[in-house]
C-alpha cells in the first residue's frame, strides 16, 4: 500500500511508519516543520513533506493522522475530497498488532521507561514513546512474534493494541479532557484494557487498580521492593534491589520508581524467560532519550534533560536528581521548568506549587502551548516561596543562572529539550 502520514514527526506515529515501512509498503509524510526525528525518517527512504500541503496527497492507498491533527487539517480534507480512506493512529494499531503477541505497557507515568525495560530483558520487537539508547530508536522490528507495545490511554487508543500482557504501572487521572472529565469513563478504559489481556501485572498499591477485581500478577512496591541502593558504575547511574524471592537485581537509573518499572517488566517477562536471562538482559537497558538523559558530566556540573511534565513525575525525577547529586558530590540543583500546556498547568497547579521543593533555584520559562489559546498565569506570585527566575529561553536562563555549578536539570514536553541540546 501506499500510505501518508499526517504528523509523521510525532513519536506515535514516526514508529508506525518506521514499522509500515518495514513490513514493504510504501510510506511517506508531512508534518509543520523539518526536525532531527523527520530527518532520520528521510534518512531510511521515509519522504517527509514540510509544511503540509493539500498537494501531499495524491493517489495514496490509505492516509493516518496523528491524534493532534484536527478535521479542518488540509491534507485531512483533500483525502476526504479524493476519496481517499483515512483513519486515526488508534484505527491504525490493529493492523501492526493483530498477530503479534503483545506485551502492552499503559500507565499515567513510566511506561515509556518500563516498555524499554521490557524490550531489553525480552530482547523483542519494539514500538514505544521515546527512544531506547539500546538501539537508538523508538522502534525495533524484525517481526518477530513477541513485542513489546507503549500503549496509550489519553485516547483511549491502548484498547486497540491488542494485549496478550497488559501491563499497567499506576492509572492517576490524566487527559480528562478525552474522557470529557468523566471519571468513570477514564477507569472503565482501564477496567477494559486489563480485561482484553490473557495475562495482567500491576502495580497493585495505585487505589484504582487496586479497586478491581481480576487475576493479575500484582506488585506492592513498599513489600515486595526491598533493599534499595544506589550505585555509580562508569558514571552511569544505578539502582540495586531486591524482588520478592527473586534475588537482587541492577537497573540504569536513580529512584524508587526506576526499582518499580523494573520490577513490573521482570514479573511480566517472567512467563517467557528464566530468571537468570532476566537479570543478565536487564543490564542491557541504558536508559531512554529525554528520560534522566544525561546531557553533560564533569566534576563540577551536570546538564540533565527530562520529559516530566506532571507533578508526580517532576518530583520522582527530583528524587533522582538529588542522589545523584550527592554521589556526585554536586550540592547546588537548578530546576528548569517549561510547563507544558495551559490546560494540563492549570488542572495541576497545586501539585506543580509543591513538587520543586528541595531545589536550590527554579527557572520558569514561557508556557509551551501546544496549540492552546494563551491564558494568563501569574507564575511569579503562585511560585513566589521558590524566588523564581523568569527566562524566555534557555539561553536567557544561562544568563541568569550559573549552569557550571551542580546539577542543572530541565523539565518539559515541549521543545525545551532541543533547546537544551542546542545550548
Amino acid at each position: 500500500m501506499k500510505i501518508h502520514f499526517v504528523g509523521i514527526g510525532g513519536i506515535g506515529l514516526s514508529g508506525l511508519a518506521r514499522v509500515l515501512k518495514s513490513l514493504g509498503h510504501e510510506v511517506e509524510g508531512s508534518d509543520l516543520k523539518q526536525t532531527k526525528l523527520t530527518q532520520s525518517l528521510m534518512d531510511i527512504g521515509i519522504k517527509v513533506s514540510t509544511p503540509q500541503s493539500a498537494s501531499n496527497i495524491s493517489n495514496q492507498d490509505l492516509v493516518v493522522y496523528s491524534a493532534v491533527v484536527k478535521e479542518d487539517n488540509v491534507e485531512r480534507q483533500e483525502a476526504q475530497k479524493q476519496g481517499i480512506k483515512t483513519i486515526s493512529r488508534k484505527e491504525l494499531l490493529p493492523m501492526i498488532l493483530d498477530k503479534k503477541k503483545v506485551y502492552s505497557v499503559a500507565g499515567a507515568h513510566g511506561k515509556s521507561t518500563t516498555s524499554a525495560i521490557l524490550t531489553a530483558i525480552m530482547q523483542c520487537d519494539a514500538i514505544i514513546g521515546a527512544e531506547s539508547k539500546e538501539f537508538d530508536c523508538n522502534v525495533r522490528f524484525n517481526n518477530d512474534k513477541l513485542i513489546a507495545f507503549e500503549a496509550d490511554e489519553s485516547d483511549a487508543s491502548f484498547l486497540n493494541s491488542n494485549p496478550y500482557c497488559a501491563i499497567v504501572t499506576n492509572a492517576e487521572p490524566e487527559h480528562m479532557e478525552y474522557y470529557k472529565h468523566d471519571i468513570s469513563a477514564f477507569e472503565n478504559a482501564y477496567r477494559n484494557f486489563l480485561d482484553l489481556a490473557t495475562l495482567r501485572v500491576i502495580n497493585a498499591e495505585d487505589p484504582l487498580l487496586a479497586s478491581f477485581k481480576l487475576d493479575a500478577i500484582k506488585l506492592y512496591p513498599s513489600v515486595d521492593i526491598t533493599d534499595i541502593r544506589y550505585d555509580m558504575e562508569n558514571g552511569e547511574p544505578l539502582t540495586i534491589f531486591n524482588l520478592k524471592k527473586l534475588g537482587e537485581f541492577k537497573v540504569w537509573g536513580y529512584g524508587t520508581h526506576m526499582a518499580i518499572d523494573a520490577s513490573l517488566a521482570i514479573l511480566a517477562a517472567l512467563n517467557e524467560l528464566d530468571i537468570t536471562t532476566i537479570r543478565r538482559n536487564l543490564r542491557k537497558f541504558k536508559g531512554i532519550k529525554k528520560r534522566f538523559d544525561i546531557l553533560h558530566t564533569s566534576k563540577e556540573s551536570t546538564l540533565i534533560d527530562d520529559y516530566a511534565h506532571h507533578p508526580t513525575e517532576i518530583k520522582a525525577t527530583l528524587e533522582s536528581a538529588k542522589l545523584y547529586a550527592r554521589l556526585k558530590q554536586q550540592s547546588h540543583i537548578t530546576a528548569i521548568w517549561q510547563p507544558h500546556k495551559y490546560s494540563r498547568t492549570i488542572a495541576n497547579l497545586n501539585g506543580f506549587e509543591t513538587c520543586f521543593k528541595g531545589v536550590d533555584e527554579l527557572i520558569i520559562l514561557p508556557v509551551y502551548s501546544a496549540g492552546e489559546e494563551q491564558i494568563k498565569i501569574d507564575f511569579e506570585h503562585l511560585f513566589k516561596a521558590y524566588h523564581p527566575k523568569m527566562a524566555k529561553n534557555i539561553k536567557e536562563a544561562r544568563k541568569i543562572s550559573d549552569f557550571d555549578n551542580g546539577v542543572v536539570i530541565g523539565f518539559g514536553a515541549g521543545d525545551i529539550t532541543y533547546q537544551l541540546r542546542e545550548d
